[in-house]
């Protein structure tokens, strides 16, 4: 929702909430299974049951992030390996991965969802050939992907079920003891001691915890379990709690930042340029201002870090290779890179 407004969140809170995405998923579906274990084991005795359920859990976390791990590193040394004539067949072979990960664990009796998750994080941060083709190519089939997703769980759904009163009286009542109490709590107990995240933050943390596709997808396992009562009702109320979320979370997300100061514009790049993972440099985009050519407006006048050059101008809609002498003008737009990930951050501190 911010990133269509083209905004951004201060105090590095995004990638704090990329992992609260991510790591929502596998323990919500974990969750999902030993309830449902436990409803379909009625015949069984108390001690015998919550035994049972204890051990399912433990297995499913612990064999789900073995099976991530090993399967995410295998995946890594398999692409860098390997060299196909077409550089598009190693999408391919990464979402062929996926399936692997996925199946492979859930045969051996792990959390599937928490595999991916592991797996895709031991992907995502090593050097891979062609990570960015990789990535765009992910992009596309994540709305792909989600567009299906919402079409076929549509297709689970009777309208007038909803408006049932049953169901937006129990729906109201969890839903928003979700959202007014239920995750501030939560938030609080998890970040609450962190220093780093002021208190408007943590508010804004409380406020964005948005209902997606996910739990109405677990709560078709209700539906297809014989021993789980009232299944459909349950998927009914979950349908709603999530239309509810976003009608509260997800319209007001951008006041929410904007009254508690915490968004920040994004800006389009400038230069499309990614360099292969082989070259360690790092590159970045400076808008020139009046500080910059403070001491001259030739590109040899200004300040940069050693190792650092300017290698691309954008003004207006030209592109420019500069040189010493080139004059720079205020609202260019300069492409930059350093051999020094430090010296970068610095600049972009002072110039950024």
């Amino acid at each position: 929702i911010l990133n269509s407004s083209k905004k951004g969140l201060k105090e590095n809170m995004k990638p704090l909430l990329e992992l609260e995405s991510g790591s929502n998923d596998p323990m919500a579906y974990l969750l999902v299974i030993v309830l449902i274990q436990i409803m379909e084991g009625s015949g069984m005795s108390g001690s015998a049951l919550w035994a049972d359920s204890i051990l399912l859990l433990v297995k499913q976390l612990v064999v789900g992030a073995i099976s991530g791990v090993a399967i995410g590193f295998g995946a890594v040394w398999v692409i860098n390996k390997i060299k196909a004539s077409n550089e598009f067949m190693y999408p391919i072979l990464l979402l062929s991965v996926v399936a692997m990960i996925f199946s492979v664990t859930e045969l051996i009796g792990g959390n599937s969802y928490l595999a991916v998750y592991i797996g895709g994080l031991v992907v995502g941060n090593r050097k891979i050939v062609l990570k960015h083709t990789i990535t765009t190519f992910f992009g596309g089939f994540t709305w792909l992907v989600q567009i299906v997703m919402f079409l076929s769980l549509g297709l689970l759904v009777n309208p007038h079920e909803l408006v049932d009163w049953h169901v937006i009286v129990v729906g109201l009542a969890l839903g928003l003891f979700m959202i007014l109490l239920g995750r501030p709590i939560a938030v609080m107990l998890s970040i609450g001691w962190m220093r780093q995240f002021s208190m408007k933050a943590k508010a804004f943390v409380c406020w964005v915890g948005l209902r997606g596709a996910v739990p109405i997808i677990f709560a078709t396992y209700a539906l297809m379990s014989e021993n789980v009562p009232h299944a459909k009702f349950m998927f009914n109320i979950v349908f709603f709690i999530t239309i509810l979320s976003l009608i509260l979370q997800g319209t007001s997300i951008n006041r929410i930042a904007q009254k508690f100061k915490l968004d920040v514009p994004l800006k389009d790049a400038e230069f499309n340029v990614t360099l292969p993972d082989e070259i360690t440099a790092v590159t970045s985009e400076i808008e020139v201002s009046a500080e910059l050519i403070s001491d001259g407006a030739l590109i040899r006048d200004i300040t940069l870090p050693p190792k650092t050059l300017v290698v691309m101008v954008k003004r207006g809609e030209r592109y420019l290779v500069p040189t010493g002498n080139t004059r720079l003008c205020l609202g260019d737009s300069l492409f930059i890179i350093s051999e020094d990930h430090k010296d970068m951050e610095d600049l972009m501190a002072r110039h950024g």
